[in-house]
């Protein structure tokens, strides 16, 4: 690991836009390869870059980042020898894990995640969309909008085409604000994402409509289920940044529900 720096290491993966976790090792107690302060990043895939200890300490290492990146939230783990485990999860939460490593040393290890934010993908070019883009920004969305469309200039522009390129996943939302411009084309490419969330700009009428077709056509009735229409909380809006509000302001709840429910399960799991 000749001209190793986990600091570009980390950097880089920031700048991959992948999600991934940082291991740090807290404390170390008897014989270990581990030391202080030694980090390494853990890829999605349960790729270590950098030194952590031995194999006892990686498979430690690679659950609870598993775990991290599922709940979004850091992991405090203990690796010591299976004699010298008396319970898995101590009172302050911390999850331990057996060794059967020689060496018989303890390693204690922070894992923390680290998620890019959510992707908000609108389909549409008309004002809705525009508003609904500068509200994306504005609250912390990496913001993704159809060419040609007026907006910030840290939006990514995609063209209908590209959708499968975008790396849209299912923590990411999707809105079609496309309001009778290729509506059902935008539709389909919408639920074509892996997004567990997708909002539409029309009427339930409509939307059942474009959906009933769509199923003709071969599309799977589950994803067409994801399908929420009209889009946003009923806040009476009227002109589009109200309108652009009230589906933001649904985002954040759903975004924020969708946050506690990965908690609570990560809690009945430890």
């Amino acid at each position: 690991m000749a001209n190793f720096d986990i600091f570009d290491t980390i950097e880089r993966l920031r700048e991959s836009g992948e999600a991934f976790c940082v291991a740090t090792v807290l404390r170390t107690a008897d014989a270990t390869s581990a030391k202080a302060g030694g980090k390494a990043a853990i890829t999605r895939d349960g790729q270590i870059l950098g030194h952590l200890g031995g194999a006892c300490v990686q498979r430690a290492v690679r659950t609870s980042a598993q775990r991290a990146l599922t709940c979004g939230a850091p992991q405090l783990i203990c690796v010591k020898p299976s004699e010298k485990v008396v319970t898995m999860t101590d009172p302050d939460g911390v999850q331990t894990f057996k060794s059967g490593c020689p060496s018989g040393g303890t390693v204690d290890l922070l894992v923390e995640p680290y998620q890019h934010a959510p992707r908000l993908v609108i389909f549409g070019d008309g004002v809705i969309a525009e508003a609904l883009a500068a509200h994306g920004l504005l609250a912390g969305f990496r913001t993704m909008v159809e060419a040609g469309v007026e907006a910030g200039k840290d939006c990514t522009r995609f063209a209908l085409d590209q959708v499968d390129t975008l790396g849209v996943e299912q923590r990411d939302f999707v809105v079609v604000a496309a309001q009778g411009r290729n509506d059902g084309v935008a539709l389909k490419a919408a639920l074509g994402t892996e997004a567990a969330r997708v909002a539409m700009v029309a009427s339930r009428r409509k939307a059942d409509t474009l959906t009933a077709k769509l199923i003709t056509q071969g599309m799977d009735p589950v994803k067409v289920a994801r399908l929420k229409s009209p889009a946003g909380l009923n806040i009476n809006a009227i002109d589009p940044h109200e309108i652009a509000l009230s589906i933001l302001a649904e985002i954040v709840m759903w975004r924020n529900s969708d946050k506690s429910t990965e908690v609570s399960h990560d809690e009945k799991l430890a």
